[in-house]
């Protein structure tokens, strides 16, 4: 039994879109991390890109359990000594839904250029409209 390697002619992107209202953050995340790798797909091979393209759209309606709305923060440092910044997930829901789910997401792919690589085919959007009818995506339901 030989080990499958994926080729690069091989590999078939598709496109899927995952509603986020009513879920929570981590179930959301989860499944676009899986997209994005490829897991899904019997063809997986780790040291390859063999992931699909996904849309999540309806980003303001995720839902944080527990008091993580409130108490849950982001950090970010700016360079300068002593500047740390921190600022409560309510607030980042409230002004930028995106940047909750890319961030999520981010921290459950690899930390190495095929994570980054995948993190390019996130298309994270605030309505139910996205501009991406023409790739004919396919609801995942999860």
């Amino acid at each position: 039994m030989s080990t499958y390697m994926p080729k690069a002619a091989d590999i078939s992107r598709d496109w899927y879109v995952l509603d986020a209202e009513g879920r929570t953050l981590g179930e959301v995340a989860v499944e676009a991390a899986t997209l994005l790798r490829g897991k899904h797909k019997p063809t997986f091979a780790p040291h390859a890109d063999c992931g699909d393209f996904v849309i999540v759209i309806n980003c303001e309606k995720i839902v944080l359990t527990g008091n993580k709305l409130e108490k849950k923060m982001y950090y970010h440092h700016t360079g300068y000594i002593g500047n740390l910044k921190e600022v409560k997930y309510k607030t980042l829901m409230a002004e930028k839904p995106e940047f909750v789910i890319t961030k999520a997401v981010k921290g459950m792919l690899p930390s190495n250029t095929l994570g980054a690589k995948a993190l390019t085919r996130l298309h994270v959007y605030r309505g139910a409209e996205h501009p991406h009818a023409a790739q004919q995506p396919k609801v995942r339901e999860f």
